[in-house]
């Protein structure tokens, strides 16, 4: 049996095909973000930044380069290039901040403003304001600026805690100079710590971000701001997928100290520390590797008078559980300087807790060296050379006196845990080597089978390694 459709009929279910396709392809893609309203909302209060600063050269030269000490090139030099007169001119720079205030304070990089001696901020109305450095701090890379200005657009300030890795983020910036452009990507993880900055918990995110993005706000999808754009890992200079932006707590924390004391102030605990590695943890019969490991404890340092000691391993500060050593300095940096806080650290394969007193991050650190009386060296069982190191190599290693050094390594149990020529031999299995007749003592009755901790002390810093002997 054939059944015709009449025509309206046929025709009115045509269109409303129609209409469904037409209205599909118009659609958002289902678990697509749609940011044109948080753009609209929130770009007024982002502004760009241009910095001028005056710089002297040699006239005639091309920039970087110097006049020769050698007469005859120098003489040279100066027929093509002029005498050498110190000339003055001024370079400039782009970047991005936003504003906080309605009365005119805008957060920015520190690196952005960074000696200028000029800084003029363009608003979204294309007003240019000349700004004020309020503060700066190259350690978190946040600077306060400040523009006399009224009824000025704000944004609104969020938490970068509440964050998940994988939600949407949207970031708004003045890149290569181009205002008022916006990105967007994920957040792609946590609490980075970065080689050139340990006291920032970083926000990484695939958001591309370029050099004239830096300063500028990066916001959640309530259109809140959660970070400010910092840096990139880039092997071009340009954009490849990896940006860091600074937690906005961390940001205003900054912003608070210099509008009511001009400068920064962080805790400082006293030690140097290191991760905590599976052979590690084993040979601190610690069940899993966690924490931060105290690899070396200051002298008069907070760390020194609560009573901490080199193989400590710090698993919670102030009631925080510390899971890796990069989330140690930014709980310590934290915190009020004069607050006394509970350490809780594994030692001896059991938890204790240490009450310590933070004080305030010193500019530098410096330790003093004192005579050592030079041994001769030795060879051991474990594949290693060793000798007493003088006054002069514990001055270059930063040390006052113990440990002996590493002179050659063979192929052996040294060479697979890592220890290398050059290396000093501060410790073995918790016990401090201070001569060789120690070292000798404390070799002879390692375990076997059994992975220890050794601490060696290298120009770069202090390092935990595991030894595993012979069964």
């Amino acid at each position: 049996m054939v059944f015709m459709m009449r025509k309206p009929v046929w025709i009115g279910f045509l269109a409303l095909v129609l209409l469904l396709v037409t209205s599909a392809s118009h659609a958002q893609p289902e678990g697509l973000p749609d940011f044109t309203r948080l753009v609209e909302a929130n770009s007024p209060a982002v502004v760009n930044i241009g910095t001028t600063r005056k710089v002297s050269m040699p006239h005639g030269l091309p920039p970087g380069m110097e006049l020769p000490d050698n007469e005859m090139f120098g003489e040279l030099f100066r027929r093509f290039f002029g005498d050498g007169e110190m000339e003055e001119f001024d370079t400039t720079s782009l970047g991005s901040g936003f504003i906080i205030s309605a009365d005119g304070y805008i957060v920015t990089n520190h690196h952005v403003v960074k000696d200028a001696d000029e800084i003029v901020v363009k608003l979204s109305d294309r007003r240019e304001l000349a700004a004020t450095l309020v503060g700066s701090d190259v350690r978190s890379d946040v600077a306060l600026l400040k523009v006399e200005a009224d009824a000025l657009p704000t944004l609104k300030i969020g938490s970068s805690e509440e964050l998940k890795v994988g939600e949407w983020v949207l970031a708004i910036g003045s890149p290569f100079g181009f205002e008022m452009s916006a990105t967007s990507g994920i957040v792609s993880a946590k609490g980075r710590n970065l080689p050139t900055e340990n006291y920032v918990p970083f926000i990484q995110t695939d958001v591309a971000i370029n050099p004239g993005n830096s300063g500028g706000p990066l916001f959640n999808l309530d259109g809140e701001v959660v970070g400010i754009n910092s840096q990139i890992y880039s092997r071009t200079g340009g954009f490849m997928g990896l940006s860091f932006a600074i937690p906005i707590e961390v940001a205003m924390d900054v912003v608070e100290q210099l509008k009511t004391s001009g400068h920064v102030s962080r805790g400082w605990l006293g030690v140097y520390i290191q991760e905590v590695t599976q052979d590690l943890a084993r040979s601190f019969d610690m069940e899993r590797p966690i924490g931060a490991l105290v690899a070396q404890v200051l002298p008069d340092s907070p760390a020194e008078k609560a009573g901490f000691k080199v193989g400590d391993v710090i698993v919670a500060f102030n009631g925080k559980t510390v899971e890796s050593s990069s989330k140690l300095p930014p709980l310590v940096g934290a915190t009020p300087v004069g607050r006394k806080v509970p350490v809780k650290v594994v030692r001896g394969g059991r938890e204790i807790t240490l009450r310590v007193t933070i004080e305030e991050l010193p500019e530098d650190d410096r330790m003093a060296a004192s005579d050592v009386v030079p041994d001769r060296a030795m060879q051991t069982g474990l594949g290693l050379e060793v000798t007493a190191p003088d006054r002069e190599t514990l001055q270059a290693y930063g040390l006052e006196k113990g440990g002996v050094l590493v002179t050659g390594v063979d192929a052996g149990p040294a060479y697979d845990a890592g220890i290398r020529r050059g290396d000093i031999i501060m410790m073995i299995h918790g016990k401090a080597i201070d001569s060789l007749k120690t070292f000798r003592e404390v070799v002879k009755n390692l375990p076997e089978g059994q992975p220890v901790p050794v601490l060696v002390q290298r120009t770069s810093g202090p390092v935990f390694l595991a030894l595993k002997t012979g069964e």
